[in-house]
């Protein structure tokens, strides 16, 4: 079977809304604008980001990576069957990989308090599922 790529690109695209959604109710409301300020006051964060653009770019970010699962979830779905349940183990699966690791060390070596990179793993993790979920549904052969 071959692949519809516009419906994979409609779903990523789809998939990637949920998943900004999703990044700003975790940012805002579990870590929330104060940890931020109190984290920058105390030198743990720059008070400017580096990229002056980082909300479009992270914006992009998370497009694409939505657009990549809506592609992995079209080529599991040949083997695995389509479904919620094909759609779920690829979010499981590669949001672990995007949020657990890097945060898991976030956690242990740095200053900061420990519910930033707990929340920027639920933000990747919860992600990646809730996108592959959004593409999985939409995605028609």
């Amino acid at each position: 079977m071959s692949v519809n790529r516009g419906r994979v690109f409609l779903g990523g695209l789809a998939g990637g809304v949920v998943w900004f959604v999703w990044g700003f109710v975790v940012n805002f409301f579990m870590l929330g604008e104060a940890r931020y300020q109190a984290a920058q006051s105390a030198g743990l964060f720059l008070k400017q980001p580096r990229y002056p653009l980082f909300p479009v770019q992270w914006a992009v970010i998370l497009l694409v990576s939505a657009i990549i699962l809506a592609h992995l979830y079209a080529w599991a779905r040949q083997t695995m069957g389509p479904g919620p349940g094909t759609a779920i183990k690829i979010g499981l699966l590669v949001g672990f990989i995007a949020g657990f690791p890097t945060n898991f060390a976030q956690a242990s070596w740095s200053p900061v308090e420990r519910i930033f990179p707990l929340a920027w793993m639920l933000e990747m993790w919860v992600g990646a599922i809730l996108a592959t979920l959004v593409a999985g549904w939409l995605y028609k052969e």
